[in-house]
């Protein structure tokens, strides 16, 4: 009677905690999720933990680029006469030597920033598309991202997929996977009825799988991005045929 207490003890309240901190003694147990917006790859061996990060990629920005400066003829005046200097007597100090205060490492001993790519959002025509006629959108996006990190000696593969959400800026919303294309491939289209100028609003989901040891487990959590661009749309011209 005993014994089928405890095994009903035992599947109600899972296996004790010492028996999953063996599991992480020899081989890394890892965990991949989201958070702050971020994709973290979460690593437990024995008594260390590693994190590492992979975030979304800031907008390139063009340096700047400094002129050479021309060179200007000078007027130097005539040399002065040198004055002798004289040295004043040096007097040694003594210093007490400085004691290197020891410093606690942190648990998150390694941590790597691996770029997620940004959406750009384009359309066309490209100048002032009309009312009535179909708008043509797309964005530079890939399908699929993959990333390899080394984790504590450990390897993890992740890929992650996008999909999108497209907010035309007149009420007009379209949900797809696919990233568009210019006419007259594309498949993200949007008529405009009215002039005027509408803001598009791109918001990009990530989620994905991540690989460890052959076996593909889900991330947790979702990463999202917004991209915002604006297109002006205007009346056709009218024309009066005989």
């Amino acid at each position: 009677m005993f014994t089928i207490f405890l095994v009903l003890l035992l599947a109600v309240w899972g296996m004790p905690a010492g028996v999953a901190a063996e599991e992480c003694a020899e081989t890394a147990c890892i965990n991949v999720y989201t958070d702050n917006n971020q994709i973290i790859i979460e690593a437990h061996k024995g008594s260390t933990t590693v994190k590492k990060t992979i975030t979304q990629a800031p907008k390139k920005v063009a340096p700047k680029v400094t002129p050479t400066p021309k060179a200007i003829p000078l007027f130097f005046p005539p040399a002065e006469a040198v004055k002798p200097v004289v040295k004043k007597p040096t007097v040694k100090r003594t210093y007490k030597p400085r004691i290197k205060k020891a410093v606690t490492k942190v648990n998150l001993s390694d941590r790597l920033t691996t770029m997620v790519p940004t959406a750009g959002v384009a359309y066309q025509p490209e100048f002032e598309p009309l009312v009535n006629v179909p708008v043509y959108f797309w964005c530079d996006l890939p399908t699929l991202f993959q990333s390899r990190i080394d984790i504590i000696g450990e390897v993890v593969d992740v890929a992650l997929r996008p999909s999108f959400v497209w907010s035309f800026g007149d009420g007009g919303v379209y949900a797809t996977t696919e990233n568009g294309a210019p006419y007259p491939n594309g498949t993200i289209q949007h008529t405009y009825k009215q002039p005027g100028t509408y803001q598009i609003t791109l918001l990009t989901t990530w989620n994905g799988t991540y690989t460890h040891n052959a076996a593909a487990r889900a991330v947790t959590g979702t990463v999202k991005k917004i991209t915002i661009a604006l297109v002006t749309v205007v009346k056709a011209p009218t024309t009066f045929k005989g």
